[in-house]
């Protein structure tokens, strides 16, 4: 491939983000066009506050697994860092991406600020990003594949385009779940190196635990979506699962950050019309502030706690050094004289 070619793929993925978004809001505008503000605003309004506390506890929950992801990644390196560590820098981590897309990235680069800092190698900071990415679409496709037979597929037959989208998402899945167990079969402790890092294949054992801890944090998302959303439908959480986890794939694979748009358009195209869009959009609303905005300021707040303190612990060392480092002089000479 040559350079040219490399770097119109390049921006053909870069601007993808931005079709895709265009293509979701105009989606959205066209089902939400007979309603107002205002009965969004009061969709929001409708949900039950017993509804939103649950939907609290299964973010909180889930933001727990989230943060198994880098005490899973970190045991894959070898690396070992106090329990609270790993867990700040995955809430973070994935605060921060969920809101802002491209986790390697936006994610990435506070893991390399707090781990570089815990003495973590870089190369190893990069195999923890990469088998975090794996764990987290294992779990994602495990739940697409099981979906594809939960869901009616009747829900798609509004649109042509999601249906191919569906069955194409299932095969891709499943082929991609049985690549990856059958590469942990045949090449048990075996390592694979991709430019200057060499990756050890993970055992069958810790594929399948990636497999269950991506599953887990699946479904505690959209419990979170499921807990806003049933005061005003009634779907069995089976059926809703799978339409949560392939929603929620399309928008990462999008492109655009948090998949805005593209998340909420498939939900709205998926639902029967009979059901009320605003109260719909306002679940959905109400999901990305417990789900993406609290985590990010809850977490944030942690964070900038913990660098407050850090500051102030350096600041001290400092102090105390040149408190002793004068003291260290002068015996140093007076043992010098004699």
């Amino acid at each position: 491939m040559s350079a040219y070619t490399k770097r119109l793929v390049k921006k053909i993925i870069s601007y993808s983000g931005i079709f895709f978004f265009l293509l979701a809001a105009g989606m959205l505008w066209w089902q939400l066009r007979e309603y107002s503000l205002n009965d969004i605003a009061h969709a929001i309004l409708d949900i039950p506050f017993i509804n939103l506390m649950m939907a609290s506890l299964a973010c909180f929950a889930g933001y727990l697994v989230l943060s198994l992801y880098d005490c899973l990644a970190l045991r894959y390196v070898g690396g070992h860092v106090s329990w609270w560590k790993w867990m700040l820098a995955g809430m973070l981590g994935f605060a921060i991406s969920n809101n802002a897309g491209h986790a390697v990235v936006s994610g990435g680069a506070i893991r390399y600020r707090l781990y570089t800092r815990w003495r973590i190698r870089a190369g190893d900071i990069v195999k923890m990003l990469t088998f975090s990415g794996f764990t987290y679409f294992l779990g994602a496709s495990a739940i697409v594949v099981i979906g594809y037979f939960l869901i009616p597929h009747s829900l798609f037959d509004n649109s042509v385009g999601l249906s191919v989208g569906l069955n194409a998402m299932f095969a891709f899945c499943l082929a991609s779940l049985l690549a990856y167990f059958i590469t942990t079969i045949i090449f048990d402790s075996k390592s694979i190196k991709i430019g200057k890092l060499r990756f050890q294949v993970p055992t069958t054992r810790t594929a399948v635990t990636q497999t269950v801890l991506g599953i887990g944090d699946s479904v505690l998302a959209g419990l979170v979506l499921y807990f806003c959303m049933i005061p005003f439908v009634d779907i069995p959480f089976t059926t809703f699962i799978g339409l949560f986890v392939i929603a929620q794939s399309t928008g990462v694979f999008s492109q655009v950050p948090g998949g805005i748009g593209v998340f909420e358009s498939i939900f709205l195209v998926a639902l029967p019309d009979s059901i009320d869009k605003a109260n719909i959009f306002g679940a959905l609303l109400a999901y990305r502030i417990i789900y993406y905005v609290l985590p990010l300021i809850g977490s944030g707040t942690l964070f900038l706690i913990y660098e407050r303190w850090l500051r102030s612990r350096m600041k001290r060392w400092l102090n105390e050094a040149k408190e002793k480092i004068p003291a260290k002089i002068k015996q140093i000479k007076s043992l010098g004289k004699k």
